[in-house]
């Protein structure tokens, strides 16, 4: 066997090991045992992904199908290319770590035989995706991927009813995304006149059948990767499944949705018309500002991660769109520079989302609540935590020297160096996303400023909060192996970037000294030494300047005899998620459309006394509330209509079905 195909059945025997052991293990040592079996799983794809992604990978793994009748069918070829290397990689790394994290994290059902079997399976989907090299394979590893994560969000579906609502969501919008690929793919085949992706690309389909394809590819993978409008699973399903799963689902499978699209126009499509381009744009630039608002002013943490989820992987697609913009323009080095930004904002992404979901997890774990409003005060009492958070935040802002850092500014080189004098669309696009990448970074910054700091710092402002502990070993292990992905992609931009451009044949991305990266298309260089030596020269003198206060003037805990009428300082003095983003929410009132409620309750004496005045605010996703929401109800509609059909006559039945037929035949004779 060669390398890819010897790593492909590696992790075919690694994942059905992990179902035994799920099944035949003691509940005592399930998550031990499943876990580890899970984390060895997913190095094995770290590692066939890294063979493939360096062009080492031989023939991979072919499987001959036969169909009765003499059918012919080409072979599932599961060979990965050096894109497809990239993605199981990263698939496979954020398997390992959410693995390691569940065995100190899962109980309950999360614990249980099909937790851990649906894992497994869940894990080893995510990795053949990539791995499929013909559209039969590509979508039997999607589906499998599906089924996995759709059991493993109903764990705790006894516990909380929202569970099951946030399943049937998903459910539908998973299986709308395969349909749309199934047509998508039945589309390119039946042109090409074969299902392996060689065929496909060889045959060169163009005009309105590329464009047909192109369409409903994007739409499937669009609602797989939860982009505007389709994203509306993201908010329900993140914060309600198990958070080693959240993480998972958002570091890794939304990537797939990432990978699918550029394999798309990459590979299988030839050039297509600008307006391709421009409908990504479109949607990945809502995609990126919508995402970031609600992110800005929810206060459920995983809510508030999973639309931050929506608004990177907005960022990854504006530099998806920009480079086929930029290629059909003639732009060819600009272009290889936005393709290397989306690679890398893809691999950030996936270094701190995971930690963030992690966590949040933590959290959760140690104190029950995930509501930001009733915590604050942790990194006293979960100081590994808090560090392992405030580093994904800096990430997570694209501060320097984190992953999130370098991968922002090499998309903005591009958008801001891309030559749109010859073409109008360019020229109108390019600084409206300029200005929308730069407006999504500033609300950013402000999310993970609420997030790390209504969380961590203060004083709770719950007794859950007050007396929350530190994780255990296996849990603060992953979150410090994320840790260092997230510092380490920021350290090493240049040989990181340049491992990632030649995955997908972009040319111009040099490595300065060891760790530096530079963009002669641009004229740009990122030297990470540069930036850690002027974050020293400012943070140094500070850190000087606290030891010393600190010394010369020790912490104490006195009483007051008098505070003014009241205790010197109380969580109800400080600012909570809410009261922070109160001002984001007035001035994009007619984005968010928020509902506020004002209850006046007068005194019994008399009306003109306020005995107490209640405010609420509630903050919904208007997308969900002003589509989505409709069309369920018609839908419902629909359905109770179509109930008064099923009278139980047998005569109206048959005459159905001798229906149904002469249609059958019509159209098949047409």
């Amino acid at each position: 066997m060669s390398g890819v195909s010897g790593g492909i059945a590696a992790q075919l025997l690694a994942a059905g090991g992990t179902v035994l052991v799920a099944i035949l293990a003691p509940a005592r040592l399930r998550s031990l045992l499943a876990g580890s079996a899970c984390v060895a799983l997913g190095i094995a794809g770290v590692a066939t992904g890294l063979v493939a992604m360096f062009g080492a990978g031989g023939a991979g793994l072919r499987i001959p199908v036969a169909l009765p009748l003499g059918v012919s069918v080409e072979p599932l070829v599961l060979a990965p290319d050096r894109l497809g290397g990239v993605f199981m990689a990263l698939a496979g790394a954020v398997a390992a770590v959410t693995s390691l994290y569940g065995i100190g994290y899962a109980r309950g059902a999360a614990a249980s035989r099909s937790g851990w079997a649906a894992f497994a399976v869940f894990a080893v989907g995510m990795q053949l995706v990539p791995a499929a090299s013909d559209a039969v394979s590509f979508l039997a590893a999607w589906e499998t991927m599906a089924i996995g994560s759709t059991v493993l969000l109903l764990a705790d579906h006894e516990a909380r009813s929202e569970v099951v609502r946030a399943t049937q969501w998903y459910a539908v919008m998973t299986h709308a995304s395969f349909l749309l690929l199934l047509a998508g793919f039945a589309v390119l085949g039946a042109e090409a006149g074969g299902t392996s992706f060689a065929t496909i690309e060889a045959a060169g389909v163009s005009g309105g059948t590329a464009s047909v394809a192109f369409v409903l590819l994007l739409g499937g993978f669009a609602t797989k990767a939860g982009l505007v409008p389709v994203h509306v699973w993201l908010p329900l399903a993140h914060p309600e499944a198990p958070s080693h799963v959240s993480a998972a689902m958002s570091a890794a499978m939304v990537k797939m949705g990432v990978y699918g699209l550029l394999l798309a126009v990459l590979r299988l499509l030839p050039p297509g018309p600008a307006w391709w381009g421009v409908l990504l744009l479109c949607l990945a630039l809502a995609s990126a500002l919508y995402g970031i608002l609600q992110a800005s002013v929810a206060t459920d943490l995983k809510r508030l991660l999973a639309y931050s989820t929506t608004e990177n992987v907005g960022l990854i697609m504006v530099a998806v769109a920009v480079a086929l913009l930029l290629r059909g323009a003639g732009d060819e080095p600009v272009a290889d520079v936005a393709l290397t930004a989306a690679l890398l904002l893809a691999l950030s992404h996936a270094a701190f989302k995971t930690l963030l979901f992690l966590g949040a997890g933590a959290i959760v774990h140690a104190t029950g609540e995930r509501d930001l409003d009733r915590l604050g005060g942790l990194a006293r009492v979960m100081p590994t935590t808090s560090l392992a958070f405030g580093v994904a935040a800096l990430g997570a802002a694209a501060l320097p020297v984190t992953s999130g850092f370098a991968a922002e500014w090499a998309l903005l080189q591009s958008l801001i160096h891309g030559d749109g004098r010859d073409n109008v669309a360019l020229a109108i696009l390019l600084p409206v996303a300029v200005a929308v990448v730069a407006l999504t970074a500033g609300l950013a910054l402000l999310t993970f400023v609420k997030a790390y700091g209504i969380a961590f710092l203060a004083r709770p402002r719950s007794d859950a909060a007050a007396h929350g502990h530190e994780v255990g070993s296996s849990m603060r292990v992953a979150m410090l192996l994320c840790v260092a992905a997230v510092v380490g992609l920021g350290l090493a931009p240049g040989p990181v970037a340049a491992g990632l451009a030649s995955a997908v044949g972009a040319d111009g991305i040099q490595v300065v000294g060891v760790l530096g990266v530079s963009l002669p298309a641009v004229d740009a260089l990122l030297d990470p030494v540069s930036l850690v030596l002027l974050a020293a020269v400012v943070l140094v003198p500070v850190l000087v300047v606290h030891a010393a206060s600190a010394r010369r003037a020790p912490r104490r805990d006195v009483d007051l005899a008098w505070g003014c009428g009241g205790v010197r300082a109380s969580p109800r003095m400080q600012y909570t998620a809410t009261s922070y983003a109160e001002p984001l929410v007035r001035v994009f009132d007619d984005a968010l459309q928020p509902r506020r409620d004002l209850l006046v309750s007068h005194a019994d004496e008399s009306r003109y006394l306020v005995s107490h005045v209640r405010f609420r605010q509630q903050v919904t996703d208007v997308v969900a509330d002003r589509v989505y929401e409709p069309l369920v109800r018609i839908v419902l509609g629909v359905g109770e209509a179509a109930r008064r059909i099923q009278n139980g006559s047998i005569h109206r039945y048959l005459g159905f079905s001798f229906t149904a037929l002469v249609l059958v035949l019509m159209v098949v004779t047409w």
